[in-house]
């Protein structure tokens, strides 16, 4: 998944305004840490005074917020393309938790400031951070509903079999439990997210959830 915002590139002048700011914050944001970015700062770099920046964005933690949120969009949207491929749910629920794990994986190894600031919104239950959950309870759902559909999966309870896939799948998936393996080697990670994965799938086709 592509570094939200990211560089300017060309043509950025020509861009909205908003969206300058928004990738001039995430720039100046992974080099520099979200305490040390101001929105002063970031005028300057996009050629406006800060009043102007405050017609987009309330105070500089709303333009930091709008950040993350870019973020969460991006992996939602990588989630659905998933979700909406013509596999068969199985497949489906096995790639899209892969995904899911990794694109958390990846921006902890590239973007430490801004896994930072997504882990600090999912600790104060921020607002874009309820909206993603729901967002992604969402798209969970519509892949495990095609399951029981296509008779893939066969859950005693079709709520009960939800927690139990976000249950089983939350250490890779819950950026402070990322946070937390770190230090673990990617390819013990990867060993343990697929074994999970294994146990989510025959449940869900045995009925024992």
């Amino acid at each position: 998944m592509k570094r939200p915002a990211g560089s300017l590139g060309k043509g950025a002048d020509s861009a909205p305004a908003d969206t300058r700011l928004l990738a001039i914050a995430a720039d100046q944001l992974k080099e520099f840490g979200p305490k040390h970015i101001t929105v002063v700062g970031i005028a300057d770099a996009a050629g406006m005074t800060h009043a102007n920046v405050y017609r987009y964005f309330t105070n500089k933690a709303a333009l930091i917020d709008a950040v993350a949120g870019q973020w969460l969009r991006e992996m939602e949207a990588t989630i659905a393309d998933i979700a909406d491929s013509p596999d068969p749910a199985d497949d489906k629920l096995e790639r899209l938790i892969q995904a899911w794990a990794r694109v958390h994986r990846d921006l902890l190894k590239e973007d430490r400031h801004l896994f930072d600031v997504y882990c600090t919104a999912t600790e104060t239950s921020r607002p874009l951070v309820r909206k993603h959950r729901a967002r992604m309870r969402q798209l969970i759902e519509r892949v495990l509903d095609e399951g029981i559909v296509t008779g893939k999966f066969d859950p005693r309870d079709r709520e009960r079999a939800h927690a139990f896939i976000s249950d089983a799948v939350y250490r890779f998936i819950n950026p402070l439990t990322v946070r937390l393996d770190a230090e673990v080697p990617q390819d013990i990670l990867d060993q343990r997210l697929a074994a999970m994965i294994r146990v989510v799938l025959r449940a869900l086709a045995n009925g024992s959830v």
